[in-house]
């Protein structure tokens, strides 16, 4: 259903260094990146499609979060929302709401929300349930 998402930035390379090290924590590789652009874009590494980009505005003006709009990405697991939180605080995110369950989504939502160093809303989260 979906083929990416881009994010607009205004410094690459702090962008770029931000979400390395978050899409590691996810598992996720890097499809392309090209500085003179400046963007670049992650994938699974199981599948195409959907990338996750980010970059500098097409039109050239600067990036603006907008209001209402999150990103959400998903974890493999629990820890790796927890960690990938940690790493984004760490290089520079800004707490929009810590891991833990969400129950009002369902029983089994375990999210984590920061913005990221440009103020895009990004949610990591896991729906599977925690075995016994």
């Amino acid at each position: 259903m979906i083929s990416h998402i881009f994010l607009g930035i205004g410094d690459f390379d702090r962008a770029y260094s931000f979400y390395s090290r978050l899409m590691a924590e996810l598992g996720l590789k890097l499809k392309f990146c090209d500085a003179s652009k400046p963007w670049a874009g992650w994938i699974a590494k199981d599948s195409p499609r959907p990338v996750f980009v980010i970059g500098r505005p097409f039109d050239d003006n600067a990036s603006d979060p907008g209001n209402g709009h999150m990103v959400a990405l998903l974890a493999p697991d629990r820890e790796a929302v927890r960690k990938s939180y940690s790493t984004a605080l760490a290089t520079g995110g800004i707490c929009e709401g810590e891991p833990g369950l969400r129950p009002h989504y369902h029983p089994d939502y375990y999210g984590a929300y920061f913005r990221d160093p440009d103020g895009n809303k990004i949610c990591i989260c896991c729906h599977d349930a925690v075995s016994v």
